[in-house]
């Protein structure tokens, strides 16, 4: 009987390399198969970070995800699981590829849950844009008791606005097309003035902005604002 694959959910950063990890490098150039989301239209920014450490004998399966809150993600997540199934089946290991962190907003949540019950899987956990963010802009998140809050800029108007009103710090990820609809909002909660935009954090074409300065249509869902907490530390 054949001994079933490992699957493993790879966090691979927020763009640099160098953000790797020790493990997830191990992993990566070790495993026989190699997973990662990729566009419809073909552009893929996972295997993209990673390039250079993929080896000619691995083999790739690219997910197509259709990244619109307009169609289901669901029917592409159930073809990718099923597509890694084979392999793992087969006694192949797969490592699917995840930006940032697994399981903080990542893809292979959405594997995860389809395969956990039929398979090993290990998560290696990755460096999150939110943190790697932090890092760039030169400011502490949170001190002694803060609470922070990360929270999609794809919230209704009201149910963001509501969080935002009471938090100590915060992220808002996603923006995108949803750029102008959070920039009113901090607006109006007095908020803009703590407001820190950056986009695509630790990439070579990584771009800071005063948020007064932000084209709405330029946004890209690979930039967030962060909140720094307004504690003075001693």
């Amino acid at each position: 009987m054949t001994q079933l694959g490992k699957l493993y959910g790879l966090g691979i950063g927020p763009g640099d390399p160098e953000l790797l990890t020790l493990k997830a490098h191990r992993i990566l150039t070790t495993v026989p198969v190699i997973a990662y989301p990729t566009l419809e239209n073909g552009k893929v920014f996972a295997r993209a970070i990673v390039a250079e450490f993929i080896l000619p004998h691995q083999i790739e399966i690219p997910m197509p995800l259709p990244f619109s809150v307009e169609r289901s993600s669901q029917p592409y997540y159930d073809i990718a699981a099923e597509n890694i199934a084979e392999h793992l089946s087969a006694g192949r290991d797969v490592a699917v590829l995840c930006v940032g962190d697994p399981m903080l907003y990542g893809t292979f949540m959405y594997i995860f849950n389809r395969l956990s019950e039929r398979f090993l899987i290990e998560v290696v956990p990755g460096i999150s844009s939110v943190m790697a963010s932090a890092a760039m802009l030169g400011v502490p998140i949170t001190y002694r008791n803060d609470v922070f809050s990360i929270m999609p800029a794809t919230l209704e108007a009201e149910i963001l606005r509501d969080r935002l009103a009471v938090v100590d710090a915060a992220a808002i990820i996603k923006l995108g097309r949803h750029f102008a609809k959070v920039r009113q909002i901090l607006d109006e909660l007095g908020l803009l003035d703590r407001a820190l935009y950056i986009e695509r954090a630790t990439l070579p074409n990584q771009q800071i902005i005063p948020i007064t300065e932000v084209d709405p249509a330029a946004a890209t869902y690979w930039a967030l604002i962060l909140i720094p907490s307004k504690t003075q530390p001693q």
